[in-house]
């Protein structure tokens, strides 16, 4: 059956928008993966439902192959308050889809939809909508409930918009293409006193200053200058007077790299600085060092399949297999590192007013929905031909 890809694009619009009137966050994508799971039940799409608490995976069988792939889309919204004052703008006071996942989400139902009235394939696909990407890690929490021994797969795919790059294009790059993501948290102890008498105190404030400007020599004069890193102190608390030097200093931040030796090297390093730091001085200290999501790491093969379905799609001069690494993070990295495959950009436009996602202004291009959908189409039909 050829696709009615005039009335699929209304749907598509009537989907990402109502998805994005109602926004949900982390493990509490409830409406969300309703509509996820009542859709793929009305085409005739096996699902379930639980892995991760709100996750909802669907399953679609064609020919008589069992070789099997995994497509995955994210569906969870930031706790953003949205600036935008269009009809479909956020029903749901500080929350909003500030990253596109309701694009996402959209454009693997449609796909889901083409393929289960076509069946031009031969095996399995999986639909995976995942939950709680940003910060809180389902796509691990998926792994380990158990995604992989449920639904087998040889490979997984993912695919996030990106501003910046035209819209509909393709970006791609064989080997690590986002960041690992590790959080930290420092207390430095100190004594307080007078501010008026600093002599007889030991002024945390003073020293975690000092510390974090040590961190910054991490990068610069620890690391291989080849090797991508970015520490990043984002959170300094300390005192609620302003005669008074506090005795305890919190500093939070984060740190973004590429290489698990170099996660290694910026940990112990991290270590050392504080603990020479605050004992120069007389203070105490707590260190906290936290491994997040490990790097998204492409495979050759998994590249190749996904820039021979884009060009497929769009040609090849809209397919960049060579674009650059992001220091930003992605927890289909834990996904990556179960299965081979790839993570790819869809380019969401670089015009006039177009703004970076996670930003109040951000809304997802439903031009290039259509364009997502053919991918994923694509890539199924290439990698499990009927």
């Amino acid at each position: 059956m050829t696709p009615d890809f005039e009335n699929l694009e209304r749907e598509l619009l009537d989907i990402r928008q109502d998805i994005h009137r109602h926004p949900e966050i982390a493990f509490d994508e409830h409406r969300t993966s309703d509509i996820v799971a009542g859709k793929l039940t009305s085409w005739g799409i096996e699902v379930h439902r639980g892995l991760a608490r709100t996750g909802v995976v669907g399953t679609l069988r064609a020919g008589s192959s069992n070789r099997a792939i995994a497509l995955r889309a994210d569906m969870d919204a930031l706790p953003i308050q949205e600036a935008n004052q269009f009809d479909h703008r956020s029903q749901n006071h500080g929350l909003m889809h500030a990253c596109g996942h309701d694009g996402h989400t959209t454009m693997l139902l449609g796909a889901a939809k083409v393929l289960a009235q076509s069946l031009n394939f031969d095996g399995v696909v999986h639909f995976i909508f995942q939950p709680a990407e940003e910060n809180e890690g389902g796509g691990r929490v998926m792994v380990e409930d158990g995604l992989f021994d449920l639904f087998p797969a040889e490979q997984v795919y993912g695919m996030h918009n990106m501003p910046g790059i035209p819209a509909g294009s393709f970006a791609m790059r064989t080997g690590p293409i986002m960041a690992a993501f590790d959080s930290f948290d420092i207390t430095i102890r100190g004594k307080g006193t007078h501010a008026a008498m600093p002599h007889l105190g030991i002024d945390p404030v003073a020293i975690a200053a000092e510390v974090i400007a040590a961190l910054q020599t991490i990068a610069s004069r620890v690391i291989n200058p080849l090797d991508n890193v970015v520490l990043s102190v984002t959170q300094f608390h300390a005192g609620n007077a302003y005669n008074v030097i506090p005795e305890e200093v919190k500093l939070a931040g984060c740190t973004r790299s590429f290489l698990s030796h170099v996660q290694d090297q910026i940990e112990q390093t991290m270590g050392r600085i504080i603990s020479g730091v605050t004992a120069a001085h007389g203070a105490t200290f707590d260190f906290d060092y936290r491994r997040g999501y490990p790097p998204t790491i492409n495979t050759e093969a998994g590249v190749a399949a996904a820039a021979a379905a884009a060009v497929d799609v769009v040609g090849p001069d809209k397919v960049n297999t060579e674009t650059p690494p992001l220091m930003g993070s992605e927890d289909f990295a834990f996904m990556l590192q179960e299965r081979p495959g790839s993570y790819i950009f869809i380019g969401n436009g670089d015009g006039e007013g177009s703004c970076m996602v996670h930003n109040p202004s951000y809304d997802f291009n439903d031009q290039i929905a259509l364009t997502g959908v053919q991918y994923w189409t694509r890539l199924v039909e290439r990698e499990l031909p009927a």
